[in-house]
């Protein structure tokens, strides 16, 4: 049996940042978000998977997408980079505004089919996290999990830490939300998260056809 293979990136290209979901590109090709803590590796997952370095800005500086991030990937559906939370050293009026901002476009972008929710698998469950994908579930919003930096831990610390998060899950949970295992270093989860967008683009494009 021949091997299925991947389909390829051939095409990633920055559209638009936007301040709020008003300016966001006309909602008509599926659309993947990702969210995370600062510093979770966002920009770099980013870069992995459309294999584009720098498409993604990578900053030192945890906190700086302060914008709804649009990129279009082989031109047929957008990749959306979405500012940080969790960071404390804005301002709580800036919080509160990059708040709304999110809470708005992941309520009223129509076309968006699911939100990658980061996580950094070297540390223990986090409350603001957990608290993120009760608030994602309460809400209805489709969201799937990425373990971020997997590379940095050995096989049997990585073991330990999905147990962990999959104990403190199922305390609110019926079950484990998907998700994916990453290592933008090695590229780990790569085919896996294409495959599953892949995937969701046709039953997208199934349903419109309806």
């Amino acid at each position: 049996m021949q091997e299925k293979k991947t389909p390829d990136i051939k095409s990633a290209t920055f559209v638009i940042s936007s301040p709020d979901v008003s300016s966001c590109p006309e909602g008509n090709l599926p659309e993947y978000a990702f969210i995370g803590r600062s510093n979770v590796g966002k920009s770099s997952l980013i870069n992995m998977l459309t294999a584009t370095k720098g498409l993604a800005k990578i900053s030192q500086t945890p906190g700086k997408t302060r914008l709804i991030n649009h990129f279009i990937i082989n031109d047929s559906w957008f990749l959306v980079d979405l500012p940080g939370f969790g960071y404390a050293k804005i301002s709580k009026k800036e919080r509160a505004k990059l708040g709304k901002m999110i809470n708005s476009y992941l309520f009223k972008r129509t076309n968006l089919v699911c939100t990658f929710i980061l996580i950094d698998s070297r540390h223990e469950p986090q409350k603001i996290d957990t608290e993120f994908m009760e608030w994602m579930g309460m809400g209805q919003l489709p969201f799937v999990i990425a373990f971020t930096k997997t590379d940095k831990l050995s096989s049997r610390q990585l073991d330990e830490s999905l147990k962990r998060y999959r104990e403190k899950l199922l305390q609110k949970w019926e079950e484990i939300p998907q998700y994916f295992v990453t290592s933008a270093k090695t590229a780990k989860g790569k085919d896996e998260i294409l495959d599953f967008i892949n995937s969701n683009n046709r039953l997208y494009l199934d349903y419109l056809k309806r």
